[in-house]
């Protein structure tokens, strides 16, 4: 546990604090107005301080902090240093599902529309995320009749550009056939303007251009002009009466509430454009510290505005109270926009009425999300209390690696890594390893030097000093579990012994064969009660070590066998071999191609299926 600093070392100024772990790893990252006061409000009577704030003062090897000169500058530094450091302990914004997003693809020459789930891609503007991907779906499916952008694929697009042929969507008026040029760069910006307009709720000006338009065309005798018109006047209308009007057409502002107990909260952000909602967001928050509903308020404007700017940052932002630095948080805020933002509480008619839905919506979500927790951490919490007590391991293992080998007689050998935190897998924290120094078939060998590799990794990052530290391999596991008998055990305890770790890091083997569980220094194997947590939780991480073993040598084998035919040949990359692999459906069948069949697939280039061609017949008649 962190030893208490010397109260009058620590300045009386505002500043960032950091509380470390043994390895020089960020725990929590914390501001504050003065330094002396909230750091030593750490060390005060355990009673008074928050389990998971204990926890982590328990995993704590030291407190540092940073001066600054004022409340705004602490504020951006705490930013900064959990945007870089990405401590475990701070509060963090979990979304509570997947949530569709409206994506449009800005930086393609000819932008897409598309649904999506994830909000990843640069150069892409996300509207959303909405409650249903149905509804989204919906929504574009009308509104691509009056603003015909392109939905296809990119691949899809070439391969229509390069046929000079447009498909179905184009002639049935939901595309305007950029493939083919039926529509000008010029033109197409308009259209994708147009939609992002419609979408993002502001519709008065372009229902009055095409009412306008309609009207011109009818006067002009033009009436199949004025019939298109009139039908994409129609699609505007009906996406903007499903836009739920809140407020005047000129507002913008974001409701957000919570609901929760003294664990996790859950957070709703309603998000409210030209006076229409527009989309909305749930997530998931841990409370790590004791605080007042103010501050918990304090710390999602926080989270939410420096990771969340879907929609930008409006002028108002909606609450059922002040958070507790609400005029700091005004200055930031105010700062990022380049305008004045501030926080109101509605107190009577639609704003009210809004408040009040939403913080239905948090409580719901926060019900739900409870009686999943409670199942989820429940069982979690008793599979890791009765591994400890079967495996006589020190404490409960909260972070748990099991690995595995994989290969085919002797060939494509490879090993996996995989992590359990707190019961939960983190694929994040997943490695492959591609073994170097065995030849033939030695499943003891290729072990060691997989946790040789591993754990000489995790010596290194722990002597580097912390800002040159990386993630992959910073943390050393509280079990460490091999696939396999006593064979593999000994290969596990002999690699620990020589590191010098044996003291630090338990090991421990699964054998599939009767589920037993082989320990260091015991006779006999530990059979875990059939229908015990522990068991489960043991057996799902070995079968995950499996499949990504088995995943990542498939790749490695599949990879050598294509390659030995395929590889070399100029303009045939990955992409196109793995297509043309599927399209064909095994490599035998492309080398049994003819020239002609080759060249009558129209993605694939003449040249590159001549090239092709040649490679395969130059090899087959060595």
């Amino acid at each position: 546990m962190v030893e208490r600093p010397d109260p009058g070392s620590i300045p009386e100024t505002p500043g960032s604090y950091q509380f470390l772990d043994a390895n020089g790893q960020v725990l929590y990252v914390g501001k504050a107005k003065n330094l002396r006061h909230r750091v030593n409000s750490y060390f005060g009577k355990k009673s008074n301080i928050a389990p998971r704030t204990i926890q982590m003062l328990n995993e704590a090897a030291q407190v540092e902090w940073i001066q600054v000169n004022n409340e705004l500058e602490s504020l951006l530094l705490e930013f900064n240093l959990i945007k870089q450091h990405r401590p475990r302990f701070n509060i963090d914004l979990k979304d509570d599902k997947s949530y569709p997003y409206l994506s449009i693809s800005l930086d393609k020459e000819w932008p897409r529309a598309a649904v999506v789930r994830e909000r990843k891609r640069k150069g892409s503007r996300y509207f959303g995320p909405y409650a249903q991907a149905g509804a989204i779906r919906d929504t574009l499916d009308l509104l691509i009749r009056s603003f015909p952008v392109r939905t296809c694929s990119d691949s899809k697009l070439r391969e229509h550009q390069r046929n000079g042929k447009p498909c179905l969507l184009f002639h049935i008026e939901k595309c305007c056939g950029p493939c083919v040029n039926e529509v000008t760069k010029d033109e197409y910006t308009t259209i994708v303007n147009d939609l992002m307009r419609v979408v993002g709720g502001d519709t008065k000006e372009i229902q009055s251009r095409l009412d306008a338009q309609m009207g011109e065309a009818s006067n002009n005798l033009e009436y199949e002009a004025a019939a298109r018109f009139r039908d994409q006047l129609k699609s505007v209308r009906q996406v903007a009466a499903k836009q739920q009007i809140v407020g005047n057409e000129d507002e913008q502002f974001d409701v957000v509430v919570f609901s929760g107990d003294e664990l996790q909260v859950a957070v709703q952000v309603f998000y409210v454009r030209h006076g229409k909602v527009v989309g909305r967001k749930g997530s998931i928050m841990d409370r790590v510290e004791e605080l007042n509903s103010a501050e918990v308020l304090n710390e999602i404007i926080s989270s939410h505005y420096r990771n969340e700017l879907t929609y930008g940052i409006p002028r108002n932002i909606l609450v059922e109270e002040l958070p507790a630095e609400a005029e700091l948080l005004c200055e930031w805020l105010s700062s990022e926009k380049n305008g004045k933002v501030q926080f109101r509480i509605p107190e009577r008619g639609g704003k009210k009425e809004l408040l009040r839905t939403v913080s239905l919506n948090a409580e719901e979500e926060f019900l739900r999300y409870r009686m999943k927790r409670a199942n989820d951490h429940n069982s979690r919490s008793k599979a890791l209390n009765e591994l400890q007590l079967a495996l006589d391991l020190p404490n409960a293992p909260l972070r748990i690696e099991c690995f595995d080998m994989s290969h085919l007689q002797g060939t494509d050998y490879v090993g996996s890594m995989v992590v359990l935190e707190d019961g939960i897998p983190n694929p994040s924290a997943y490695r492959r390893f591609k073994i170097k120094d065995v030849h033939g078939n030695d499943d003891y060998a290729a072990m060691e030097e997989v946790l040789t590799r591993r754990l000489k990794a995790f010596l290194k990052e722990e002597d580097a000093p912390v800002e040159e530290r990386s993630s992959k391999f910073a943390y050393p596991p509280q079990l460490l579990l091999v696939d396999g008998g006593r064979g593999q055990l000994g290969v596990a305890i002999r690699v620990v012994e020589e590191l010098g770790l044996k003291e630090r890091i338990p090991v421990a083997a699964l054998a599939k064969r009767l589920e037993e569980v082989f320990l260091p220094g015991y006779d006999q194997s530990v059979l875990l009660p059939r229908t015990s947590e522990a068991l489960y939780l043991l057996q799902r991480i070995r079968d995950e070590s499996h499949r990504f073993a088995i995943e990542y040598h498939r790749k490695l084998r599949s990879k050598r066998m294509t390659g030995s035919v395929l590889d070399g040949v100029p303009g045939f990359g990955a992409e196109r071999r793995k297509r043309l692999i599927k399209e064909l459906g095994s490599v035998k069948a492309i080398q049994k191609a003819t020239k002609e069949d080759l060249k009558s697939i129209s993605w694939l280039p003449n040249s590159v299926a001549i090239s092709l061609y040649e490679k395969i017949h130059t090899q087959v008649n060595r």
